[in-house]
C-alpha cells in the first residue's frame, strides 16, 4: 500500500462549513505548507448518552452530503486521497469509548442488537458516499473500546460495509487496544489512535508489530498527535491538560514519534490530528495550546519526514 503521511480535515465540521471559502483555503495551505498525501475526513454522528440507541447524523447541526461530497472532490483535485471514517460521539460529553449495554438483551433496557441497528445505517450512510465519491479508504468507527468486544456485529457490519464500498476498509482502535481486538482478519489494514508518552515509544511499538504479524495486515496510525501544552508529550491522548505554552516540546514529541514508527518496517504511515477547516492566522497559531501543528515548529517537524518519506 502507498505510504500514507495524513492529516485529519475539520473534523465534525457543522453545516455550511465544507462549502465556505476557509474550509478550501485552509485545505491549500495543508496541501502548500505539510507533504501530506492522504487526508482524514470524519463526518460525526450524535447519541444523547452513552446507553442511548438512537444516533443523530441527519438533523441541521451535521453537514450535509453535498457539501462532503465537494470537499471530497476538492480533496481529490489536489492530487490527494481521501480516507473516510464516520464517528459517533455523545452529546452529554461522554467519551465513545464507554459506549456500552448489557452484554445479554435484558427487557426494558437498552440493548446492543437495537444500537448496532442505528450504527448500521449511519456507516452504511456514509460507506455508499465514500464509493460514489470514490474514497481510497473507509474506517467504520473509531476508539470504540467497550463495542469492540462484539465481535459478531463488527463482522456483520463489515462484511455488509463490502456490499457497497468496494475500497480497503480499516478500522480505527484506541491507543493501548491493538492486541485486543480480536477481529483484525476481516478488515484490510489495522489501525489505532498512536497518542502514546514520548519515552514509550519504542515499547508500544514492539507489541503493536508483533499484532500486525499475527494477521499478516499492514498498519498505521489513523489518529495521532501531541498538543503544546506543557505535560502534553508525557499523557498526549489527554486533550483536557492545561499549562503553559510549550511549542518545541510539540515538536519534540512528532521528532521522537517519527524517529521510532517512521524507521519501522511494519507501520505505513501516520494520519495526525488535526488541521482545522477554518485555519487560525499565523500570529494565533503560535500562541495556540492545542494539537494545531499549523506555523508551530512541529509543522515544520511533519513537513521534512513527510517530504522525505518516498510514497
Amino acid at each position: 500500500m502507498e505510504y500514507i503521511k495524513g492529516i485529519t480535515f475539520g473534523p465534525f465540521a457543522g453545516k455550511g462549513s465544507f462549502l465556505r471559502a476557509e474550509a478550501r483555503e485552509s485545505l491549500d495551505l495543508l496541501a502548500e505548507r505539510t507533504g501530506a498525501n492522504f487526508i482524514m475526513l470524519v463526518p460525526g454522528g450524535l447519541q444523547d448518552t452513552p446507553q442511548s440507541e438512537h444516533i443523530d447524523y441527519t438533523s441541521q447541526h451535521f453537514m450535509e452530503d453535498d457539501e462532503l461530497s465537494r470537499m471530497i472532490d476538492y480533496i481529490h483535485g489536489k492530487g490527494l486521497s481521501v480516507g473516510l471514517k464516520p464517528t459517533v460521539n455523545c452529546r452529554n460529553g461522554t467519551w465513545r469509548a464507554h459506549i456500552s449495554f448489557f452484554d445479554w438483551d435484558v427487557p426494558c433496557e437498552p440493548k446492543w442488537s437495537v444500537w448496532f441497528d442505528a450504527y448500521t445505517e449511519f456507516q452504511m450512510h456514509y460507506a455508499r458516499l465514500a464509493q460514489e465519491t470514490g474514497c481510497e479508504m473507509f474506517l467504520p468507527g473509531c476508539e470504540m473500546v467497550m463495542a469492540e468486544r462484539r465481535e459478531t456485529e463488527w463482522r456483520r457490519l463489515i462484511g455488509d460495509i463490502r456490499t457497497v464500498y468496494r475500497g480497503p476498509v480499516s478500522y480505527n482502535t484506541d491507543k493501548y487496544q491493538e492486541d485486543r481486538v480480536t477481529w483484525w482478519d476481516c478488515v484490510d489494514i489495522i489501525s489505532s489512535s498512536g497518542y502514546y508518552p514520548m519515552d514509550d515509544w519504542d515499547r508500544q511499538l514492539d507489541r503493536i508489530e508483533r499484532v500486525a504479524e499475527k494477521y499478516g495486515k499492514p498498519f498505521f496510525f489513523a489518529e495521532t498527535g501531541c498538543m503544546s501544552t506543557a505535560g502534553s508529550s508525557k499523557v498526549p491522548n489527554d486533550w483536557s491538560v492545561r499549562g503553559e505554552l510549550a511549542l518545541e516540546e510539540q515538536a519534540d514529541w512528532y521528532r521522537e514519534m517519527f524517529r521510532t514508527a517512521g524507521n519501522r518496517a511494519f507501520v505505513k504511515g501516520f494520519c495526525l490530528w488535526d488541521w482545522a477547516w477554518c485555519q487560525l492566522s499565523l500570529q494565533e497559531a503560535v500562541r495556540d495550546e492545542g494539537y494545531n501543528i499549523y506555523g508551530k515548529p512541529a509543522e515544520a517537524v511533519v513537513r521534512e519526514f513527510y517530504r522525505s518519506r518516498p510514497s
